[in-house]
């Protein structure tokens, strides 16, 4: 029987979980990596929205963070997550609704296109996303994450599917 590779990622506030393995693997392996929404928010945004420079600065510590870790993870893997706030940019980005959405990285980074937006001085009311700067912290950590480890869509399900 042949088993299909995944990853399941979850953001939380102090830290984000990377589990890899085969559907059914007992002995999956989980990453923890030292970057969370609300622990990035707190370290490197004194503005709501961040600043270009509080932006670049959040950025460049979630590189640090992530980067290592594409030497860790196998070929052709599928990235899942459960998280509401990925659901929550999945909705924002036009995905329809469903027990399992699929949030292509060219998406998530029309979503990021317009955080920038808001922080180059777009008024917020012409921008859909949350005014939160943990949530623009998430949204950076699942940009950085999708785009140097290579995924290029993420799977949200329903925590009852």
């Amino acid at each position: 029987m042949d088993t299909i590779p995944f990853a399941m990622l979850h953001i939380g506030d102090a830290q984000t979980t990377l589990r890899f393995g085969a559907d059914g693997d007992a002995a999956a392996t989980t990453l923890t990596l030292d970057v969370g929404a609300q622990a990035t928010a707190r370290a490197h945004f004194r503005h709501n929205p961040p600043s270009a420079l509080e932006m670049e600065n959040a950025i460049a510590a979630a590189e640090d963070v992530v980067m290592p870790v594409l030497r860790r993870l196998p070929p052709g893997l599928a990235l899942h997550t459960r998280d509401a706030a990925v659901h929550a940019l999945a909705q924002l980005a036009g995905v329809p609704e469903g027990a399992r959405m699929v949030l292509p990285i060219g998406a998530l980074e029309d979503c990021f296109n317009e955080l920038a937006a808001w922080i180059q001085g777009r008024p917020a009311s012409q921008s859909q996303l949350p005014q939160d700067n943990a949530f623009s912290a998430t949204l950076l950590i699942l940009r950085e994450l999708m785009h140097h480890l290579g995924f290029v869509s993420i799977f949200w399900m329903d925590a009852e599917a």
